[in-house]
């Protein structure tokens, strides 16, 4: 079992930025791939940014040059800088971990980012 938890979520204005954190425990070892979610009112899910064991990453084209996403492994946290925030990118945040073999999706409880106009 993984668990993960997230914070740093919160109310900001329209150009400012936030920074979320997902702390990993359990059996993380079992994870090869770390990302982002959101989830709008009324919108599905979507991936927001991913990074692999390995440093690779992957961003949504919404927020290309103004996320980044980062881990830690000394510390098992996974960063998601937010520069430049819109009002569209209300949404709450979930951290997900993703185990191949067999395949299974973990997630957090969510953080909640409300921008402001």
């Amino acid at each position: 079992q993984v668990q993960l938890v997230e914070s740093g979520g919160g109310l900001v204005q329209a150009g400012g930025s936030l920074r979320l954190s997902c702390v990993a425990s359990g059996s993380i070892f079992s994870i090869n791939l770390m990302g982002w979610y959101r989830q709008a009112p009324g919108k599905q899910r979507e991936l927001v940014a991913a990074i692999t064991s390995g440093g690779i990453t992957t961003y949504a084209n919404s927020v290309k040059g103004r996320f980044t996403i980062s881990r830690d492994n000394a510390k098992n946290t996974v960063y998601l800088q937010m520069n430049s925030l819109k009002p569209e990118d209300t949404a709450v945040y979930y951290c997900n971990g993703q185990k191949p073999f067999p395949p299974y999706n973990y997630w957090g409880q969510g953080t909640q980012v409300t921008v402001s106009s």
